[in-house]
């Protein structure tokens, strides 16, 4: 038997073109479904948000989001910032989404894509741990953790 964990991330209305933009960068297929299509009367407000998405590439990248009923303001839920000071990583959000490759040169093709419109948190580098590793959030308030995973 085997278990798969795939993030989930909560968006308060931009559910839609964050998953576009996730697809854009790493890949796969895209699914998404919207509360109309679940049943909710297509007059009624939010009813063309994302109730489930899904973004499922064949490298192994798996993100699901759908947007918050009711919800229009701010960042991604649970949102907030994160930034290095003091060699430290200053953060109040509750997660971060880890990708890790065995290549530094796979990792920057991502790292180039998800930094557009992005505040870099540590810039991707060798580090005391790895031959590359990296922190941004994006344009959606999702902080990413990217490290090589080699020796």
């Amino acid at each position: 038997m085997s278990v798969q964990t795939t993030t989930h991330l909560n968006f308060r209305g931009d559910a839609r073109e964050a998953l576009e933009f996730y697809q854009s960068v790493f890949g796969g297929h895209l699914a998404v479904n919207t509360y109309a299509d679940f049943g909710m009367p297509a007059d009624l407000p939010g009813a063309d948000r994302v109730v489930f998405g899904l973004v499922a590439a064949e490298n192994g990248f798996r993100v699901m989001g759908y947007d918050i009923p009711g919800r229009t303001e701010g960042s991604i839920a649970g949102g907030g910032s994160t930034r290095r000071e003091n060699n430290t990583t200053i953060t109040d959000q509750a997660v971060f989404v880890s990708i890790g490759s065995d290549s530094f040169e796979e990792l920057q093709g991502y790292w180039e894509k998800l930094s557009a419109g992005a505040a870099i948190v540590e810039p991707l580098a060798a580090s005391a741990w790895s031959p590359g590793f990296g922190m941004l959030t994006d344009r959606f308030g999702v902080t990413w953790s990217m490290s090589v995973t080699t020796a």
